[in-house]
């Protein structure tokens, strides 16, 4: 990598693989050394955490492996960080970090449930228009329903998986993981029955839960532009696929608006 990102800008955010345990209790020797990013520029004093403007976008960058809740660093950091977006100067607000909140799949389902009971509504309220992690694309959710001033979740994987692509899904008869199956590497564990909705007292949906609007398993990446045009997201434009078969590509295209675009007041 370090050809391409010795001449072009790269944001990253520490994952699960960059943890990496050392003697005497240290991680992410690696990534806080090989990486450099803008913390102190968006007044973060942590490389596991930051901000930075990317044209008419503002880009939150949390981390899944640090501390997260309503008493850290992060959480105080956050709140300031939301608190000074202008979205005349950035009216795309767009958070990323590794671990999917939203996820249909066997592997890694509720893993980060703890992070999103501890973050989800602060995002909320400050309408963040787009999550990205790993794994499928989520229409408009909030708190495991549709809620057209959520974020749309749009989740890839890149680079490949030395386990195999991951096929089951946890609305697959028989491929439910019980609680307690997929825990973080580091921090807290918390899991979720749903007392509501089509899952009501369960542990997984049935089927394919209606806030995933489209899922595929394969390995790829995607690429985010934002233009000025902007209509209603919805289950069809996100099944629309552009087949490129000349260059043995495949595009999916998700045109939407912005939520303060939908009739939703920003906090």
């Amino acid at each position: 990598m370090e050809p391409l990102i010795s001449k072009v800008p790269m944001m990253v955010i520490e994952g699960n693989h960059e943890i990496e345990p050392q003697a005497a209790g240290v991680t992410f020797k690696s990534y806080l050394t090989r990486f450099a990013v803008p913390s102190e520029e968006s007044g973060s004093k942590s490389n596991f955490y930051y901000s930075f403007d990317a044209g008419g976008n503002h880009v939150i960058m949390l981390g899944a492996y640090v501390d997260y809740d309503r008493t850290s660093a992060q959480y105080a950091w956050l709140v300031k960080d939301l608190e000074k977006v202008n979205r005349d100067v950035t009216p795309w607000l767009v958070a990323a970090w590794h671990s999917p909140w939203y996820n249909s799949y066997s592997s890694h389902y509720q893993e980060f449930e703890c992070m999103r009971q501890e973050l989800e509504a602060l995002l909320y309220q400050y309408k963040v228009d787009i999550v990205f992690s790993g794994h499928e694309r989520m229409n408009r959710v909030y708190d495991y329903t549709l809620d057209p001033c959520g974020p749309v979740y749009i989740t890839v994987g890149d680079g490949g998986n030395i386990e195999k692509v991951d096929v089951d899904h946890a609305d697959d008869s028989g491929k439910c993981p019980k609680p307690g199956d997929n825990v973080p590497e580091i921090g807290p564990v918390c899991h979720l029955n749903f007392s509501s909705g089509p899952a009501k007292g369960k542990f997984c949906w049935d089927t394919q839960p209606e806030w995933s609007a489209f899922r595929e398993s394969s390995f790829g990446h995607g690429i985010l532009e934002c233009g000025t045009v902007y209509v209603s997201v919805n289950a069809e434009s996100l099944n629309q696929i552009v087949s490129l078969s000349d260059a043995g590509l495949e595009y999916y295209a998700c045109i939407m608006d912005l939520a303060q675009e939908s009739g939703c007041v920003q906090g």
